[in-house]
């Protein structure tokens, strides 16, 4: 399962708080040791500087008292024993410690027979808790456990109460992973502000039915909006979350998320549903649901799931989700096996996708299954052949469905040394495709064709390496140059259909695959050779430090398929670099040059400057020359760090410097004291909604502001960076090296 959830009861009023609220500031800890003493069952240990014994009735001691007991260890300035120890009266400095408490008090009274202690003014500590308390009387039995009688408890530290609650009552019961609170007030900085006549709250780290913190915000789409979660915990391998959510502009919406664990299987099934949308003319119904699955059938066999839908194209817009953002255009559904071995590997899907707004509805593919084998011929050849199955299916009447079969063989000879590698590979690409054009007027398409293509490939690189110092560091500096040849025949396709086939860009991991497609449905005829290479700097850890990349293709032959985008013998050169500048400073940037123009057509970077996790600064650009007839052109900033001990802030800012606006504004600014949170969001950004011909409009913005409060050590921890991930870019971090 997930991380395990903490909970309170409440049978009437919630807290208003957020799990996501609590910081990672803590205060020291108030713990203690404690072990079972090694004496036998049923005997008792005093230890003290004076004893006196009355009649054989009665025993007093005095100074530094110790009475040792198989539970618990109690210590004060005299003691009295009757009834050969089966009754224990104690006072002055009275100390309690067992495995659960630690309590200090003015007397303590304890019987054998009636398995009963009792404390007066005491005030006591729970093992494992970072809180503590007082209580008039605390009483200890087999029974009955642990219950305390006007009792307070807070998780401040001494002289710091900022909140706490009073009780009449609290009882920690044995086998129970939570505590009960009776007549319950509740006070922040001495003043009362609500009361519960019943409150629960946990003790141990299990997983509890209740509920969870709520959350409260508002946004210019839901209005103010209420989220209440309730924790159901089935079983130990299956629980769910119940969420009721009002928004005063929509209506009330219901969620639900349940999770299921076995032994080689696991899974969530998301449900979220909004009866009649007020802030619709219509007042239409709206629904979201997802079901996700992964689980192992034997030891080569799995199976996974990944399945989504939502009612209408504005869902995600305006009622936001946990799994996908306003900028997504398709939901994916996928169901299917896999076979994996160490020679033979098989799958078995179903893709199908959920299209948002006004695109072209892709194409399905129902079923898709592809094979592929590996075995060496001897000691120097490799043989492998793929081969795919797949019928492609298409919900306009318009657009025909296909069904394709694709095999490929290919004998390789592979070398590889520590200097670095060579390949030469031959292979035959066989593509049958029976297509149905019957009502798709005037098109090229034919019914059935078939596609070989031959293909040839040389691969080889090379890895000089240097010591080399820079700073007073040594490192490790590296040169690969790498150079491909490639050639592939020629066959027309403009016969053939686009089922799952779109331009690849250049970059240059691209360059040496030698095909500008995904899929199989254009297969461009080559003859051209990549040259490449990269350089690394590796420190004495062994780790890179710097990546550095650059590639471009040189076509020895235009190329005569009709979808290429070939306008030159050249094509735009690749590069990459990683750099960790140092333990602080990070930066990644890729870039595509164009060889005609001269000019960038691509490029991003992301420069960091992190202290810790919470501190840190980004900056990012992304630049487009074109894309769909527009150019992209944007500038963003994110931010984390701390004010003070008390006060963090975090912010984030995107600009679009093509359209001259605001993409993205959003700031958080949180207090925290070691024992409560208060956190606060403010965010404006681009709402993206689809009119009603699924059109996205890009000149709507939605606003938002949300407040969160927590008493600290009662809920979940994350951490601050967190509110840098929400919204509608989000924060990232630019790269990871080895």
């Amino acid at each position: 399962m997930k991380k395990a959830k903490r909970c309170l009861l409440f049978s009437t009023l919630a807290l208003i708080a957020s799990p996501s609220a609590l910081a990672q500031l803590t205060c020291e800890v108030q713990t203690f040791e404690f072990e079972l003493p090694k004496i036998a069952d049923g005997t008792i240990e005093v230890r003290s500087e004076a004893a006196q014994i009355i009649k054989n009735e009665v025993a007093v001691f005095q100074g530094d008292v110790i009475i040792t007991t198989p539970e618990s260890i109690i210590t004060a300035d005299s003691a009295n024993l009757q009834e050969n120890g089966r009754t224990i009266e104690a006072t002055g400095n009275v100390s309690y410690t067992d495995e659960l408490l630690q309590v200090q008090s003015l007397g303590i009274e304890a019987n054998a027979e009636l398995e009963l202690l009792q404390l007066q003014s005491s005030e006591y500590m729970i093992k494992g808790i970072n809180g503590r308390g007082g209580a008039d009387l605390l009483s200890i039995s087999k029974e009955q456990g642990v219950i305390l009688e006007d009792v307070s408890f807070t998780t401040c530290p001494k002289g710091g109460e900022d909140w706490k609650i009073q009780a009449s009552e609290i009882a920690i019961r044995k086998g129970r992973p939570f505590g009960e609170a009776k007549h319950t007030r509740f006070y922040i900085g001495g003043i009362p502000v609500f009361y519960l006549p019943y409150f629960a709250f946990p003790i141990t780290t299990e997983r509890q039915t209740g509920f969870l913190f709520p959350e409260i915000g508002s946004t210019s789409s839901t209005g103010v909006e209420y989220a209440q979660p309730f924790y159901w915990n089935i079983a130990p391998n299956l629980d769910t979350t119940i969420t009721t959510r009002y928004m005063t502009n929509r209506g009330l919406q219901l969620k639900n998320e349940w999770r299921y664990l076995t032994q080689n299987h696991m899974g969530e099934l998301q449900l979220e549903y909004l009866p009649s949308d007020t802030d619709l003319a219509d007042s239409d119904d709206r629904y979201f649901y997802r079901f996700f699955h992964q689980g192992k059938l034997s030891e080569n066999w799995s199976i996974s799931a990944d399945i989504n839908d939502i009612s209408d194209n504005n869902y995600i817009v305006d009622l936001r989700n946990e799994f996908y953002n306003q900028a997504d255009t398709h939901l994916q559904r996928t169901a299917g096996v896999n076979y994996y071995s160490q020679s033979l590997d098989f799958s078995l899907f179903v893709r199908d996708f959920t299209t948002i707004g006004n695109f072209e509805d892709n194409y399905r593919a129902i079923p898709e299954a592809k094979l592929f084998y590996s075995s060496k011929l001897n000691d120097w050849l490799d043989f492998d052949i793929k081969s795919e199955l797949a019928y492609f299916e298409n919900p306009l009447a318009s657009r025909g469905d296909a069904l394709r079969f694709h095999v490929e063989p290919s004998i390789s000879l592979p070398y590889q040394r520590a200097w670095g590698e060579l390949l030469a590979q031959v292979s035959v690409m066989h593509t049958y495709y029976d297509q149905d054009v019957e009502n798709i007027p005037d098109t090229p398409l034919e019914d059935e064709v078939t596609r070989t293509l031959g293909q040839g490939r040389l691969y080889g690189s090379l890895i000089f390496e240097k010591d080399q110092k820079l700073a007073n560091n040594e490192y490790l500096l590296t040169f690969e140059p790498k150079v491909q040849y490639l050639y592939t025949s020629y066959q027309d396709q403009s016969n053939i259909g686009l089922y799952d086939t779109t331009e690849l860009l250049t970059t240059f991991s691209n360059i040496f695959r030698g095909q500008e497609f995904t899929g199989l449905d254009r297969i461009n005829d080559n003859n051209q050779i990549t040259l490449g290479a990269t350089s690394r700097l590796i420190n004495d850890a062994n780790r890179e430090v710097l990546v550095a990349s650059i590639g471009q293709i040189l076509f020895l032959e235009d190329s005569e398929l009709d979808a290429s985008n070939r306008d030159d013998n050249r094509s735009s050169i690749a590069a990459e670099v990683d750099w960790r500048i140092n333990r602080n400073w990070f930066v990644h940037s890729d870039i595509q040059v164009g060889n005609q123009s001269n000019k960038v057509e691509r490029s991003s970077v992301s420069t960091e400057y992190r202290l810790s996790d919470t501190k840190l600064i980004q900056l990012s650009h992304r630049y487009i020359r074109e894309l769909s007839n527009e150019k992209i052109d944007q500038f963003g900033i994110s931010a984390s760090w701390p004010i003070n001990e008390n006060w963090h802030w975090v912010g984030r800012y995107y600009r679009d410097f093509e359209l001259s606006r605001t993409t993205e504004a959003f700031v958080g600014i949180e207090y925290e004291s070691c024992c409560w949170a208060l956190r606060l969001t403010v965010q404006r950004h681009l709402a993206t909604r689809f009119n009603n011909e699924g059109i996205r409009n890009i000149d709507e913005f939605d606003s938002g502001i949300a407040l969160q409060f927590v008493f600290k050590g009662m809920g979940n921890q994350t951490n601050k960076v967190d509110m840098l991930r929400q919204g509608l870019f989000g924060y990232r971090q630019p790269f990871v090296l080895n």
